[in-house]
């Protein structure tokens, strides 16, 4: 398989690459069908893109049309992606988690004039919304069986296609050929944390300088397989496990769902995975749970294992590695390592991390096990990447240096700026908005607060809305103080409370599977587990926990009181944006009465 290098446009680096790779017998796609890995050659992937092409131009889409898309990972997105740019339209994805409320917003602020779904779920939240939303003339269907009653079937659009194609065989060419790198590609809607979503723009050009700048900081090529589960529809997974892995010529195979990752990575063994921290710090508890339950002279092992990978590491980095070290590396990686990185495949290269802050340890914990995550840092206005760690320049608890033709500076508040050929033509319809995040010399205001250290590295304190001043004056930034109280086992999720307040308190999710083990084995009684969070037994080991990992904190950041929630924070419950972030304007609304019940005398 042959990677492409030379191109200006997402259109023309798709269309050069399937061209040099029609003969390959290797799958540029693969995709689970009938509980098998099932792969898709390049000639197959072409022609699904350019009959689906054709078929949008037989029905009117033209150069300028903005097209949504609503699907979970899955080839046809890609298909739906290249197939609307193909033909000079827009695309507008949104996730698959999205309310039928959003789908309407997104759809009548982006003046859609089609949209293309994959399922009878994703297609129930559109039929709710359609008359609502006046540019929406046609309902594409990626489940053929889901068709019918004015819903056209993908099958059936690009049948339309291979006709539209024979009475015009030069269209499709001399439209790719049309493409500008300054056109624009896309429009995401960011997740909105605070009011209602934004549409970034974002060109070909944005997107291709940001993937080859990536490529220079990391190597990725032809033998690379990718497991991919991020939504499509977010900056992060579209260019680094989708654009950049196409590029690259490596492989792209579709995880089922998120809750599949685990049983997906050692069927499909990647060699690169991207991902949001958390899935780390799953991987992470459960290792740490079976070390828990092991024998003492197992625990040993494995403590010891893990000091001599740190050790192993950081003289590996200063170049000072000595053949005992090594030598007691080679046996820690034996007793223990071989068999944890085994659950991802054996043989990752690394993971990419993105979306959130990978909390320091959790890079650390990999590091000694031989599997490097390289955190990188950017926003969807940034097409993403602004910053990140490289293979082998890289540091936890940092989101690495600028990436090559980006510039980074910090303002006087402490805020991050970026400038480069990446940052976004504006926000859509929005004017007054663009001119608040990127300035008149081309800054982007990102709204984190951070800091350069020594060598060049970027750490990120907090993001400057989610900074808050108490009752006493004193500042805080919520993220690393939450970093360090979900350290606890029987912490899952941890949201500051604080602002304007005499002290912090907190609103907690437990981890519930901790909470039942601990239940069990101390015989506390329940029937439900949701019923431990009501515990006093439960209460006074997660307050002894607290009072563990706050011993180092001044008096100010410390938590004074706690509630432990019934059920964790979700998208569904609409507590977390798709990326998993908290949406903490909401919690602290929803969980008012709780909140100022901790604050009552």
């Amino acid at each position: 398989m042959a990677s492409v290098e030379d191109f200006k446009t997402i259109v023309e680096m798709y269309d050069k690459l399937t061209k040099l790779n029609l003969d390959s017998e290797r799958f540029v796609m693969m995709r689970k069908v009938d509980k098998k890995f099932t792969g898709i050659k390049f000639t197959e992937f072409r022609e699904s893109i350019r009959n689906f092409a054709n078929g949008l131009a037989s029905l009117g889409i033209k150069r300028g049309d903005m097209v949504g898309i609503v699907a979970e990972n899955r080839p046809e997105w890609s298909y739906s992606d290249l197939a609307i740019l193909s033909i000079g339209a827009v695309d507008v994805p949104m996730y698959p988690s999205s309310t039928a409320s959003t789908i309407e917003y997104i759809l009548n602020d982006s003046g859609c004039k089609a949209v293309v779904v994959s399922n009878k779920l994703q297609l129930s939240k559109v039929q709710k919304i359609k008359d609502n939303v006046k540019s929406l003339k046609y309902i594409i269907i990626m489940n053929e069986t889901d068709a019918g009653d004015g819903i056209l079937a993908m099958n059936e659009v690009m049948e339309e296609g291979k006709d539209f194609a024979r009475s015009n065989p030069n269209f499709l060419d001399e439209e790719i050929s049309k493409a500008k790198p300054e056109e624009l590609c896309t429009l995401i809607y960011t997740s909105g944390t605070t009011g209602e979503p934004k549409g970034v723009m974002l060109t070909h050009n944005n997107f291709v300088t940001n993937i080859r700048a990536a490529k220079q900081c990391i190597s990725i090529g032809e033998t690379d397989i990718f497991l991919s589960f991020l939504p499509l529809s977010h900056s992060f997974e579209r260019m680094a496990g989708y654009y950049t892995a196409l590029s690259s010529g490596g492989m792209i195979c579709y995880a089922e769902s998120i809750d599949t990752v685990a049983e997906n990575m050692l069927e499909i063994k990647p060699t690169i995975m991207t991902s949001v921290p958390r899935l780390f710090e799953r991987i992470h508890a459960k290792v740490m749970k079976n070390v828990d339950a092991s024998p003492p002279k197992k625990q040993k092992i494995f403590y010891w294992a893990i000091e001599t990978g740190k050790k192993y590491q950081e003289s590996k980095k200063k170049k000072k590695l000595s053949p005992f070290l090594a030598a007691k590396y080679k046996l820690a990686d034996i007793l223990v390592f071989k068999k944890i990185k085994a659950r991802t495949g054996g043989r990752l290269r690394f993971f990419v991390s993105g979306g959130a802050a990978l909390p320091q340890n959790i890079g650390e914990f990999f590091d000694a096990l031989g599997i490097i995550i390289v955190e990188g840092y950017g926003l969807t206005e940034s097409s993403p990447v602004i910053t990140c760690n490289r293979l082998d320049d890289y540091k936890f608890g940092t989101v690495g240096k600028p990436i090559p033709g980006v510039e980074v500076k910090i303002a006087g508040d402490g805020e991050i700026f970026a400038r480069g050929p990446n940052i976004m033509k504006g926000y859509y319809n929005n004017k007054k908005a663009t001119e608040e995040a990127v300035d008149k010399d081309g800054w982007l205001h990102t709204g984190d607060i951070g800091e350069f250290d020594k060598q060049g590295f970027i750490r990120i304190t907090d993001r400057k809305k989610h900074l808050f001043k108490t009752s006493s004056g004193k500042y805080i930034a919520p993220q690393p103080l939450e970093d360090i109280f979900t350290r606890s086992k029987f912490i899952d999720q941890f949201v500051l409370i604080g602002d304007n307040k005499t002290y912090l308190s907190a609103l907690i999710t437990p981890d519930f599977e901790a909470l039942k083990e601990y239940a069990d084995s101390h015989n506390i009684p329940y029937s439900k587990v949701d019923e431990l969070t009501k515990s006093t037994e439960i209460y006074q080991i997660i307050e002894k926990d607290i009072a563990t990992l706050q011993r180092n904190l001044a008096n100010y950041e410390r938590i004074r009181k706690f509630i432990i929630l019934e059920k964790p924070f979700s998208i569904e419950g609409g507590e977390l944006t798709p990326t998993l972030k908290v949406k903490r304007k909401l919690v602290e609304e929803r969980y008012a009465d709780l909140i100022n019940g901790m604050y009552e005398k």
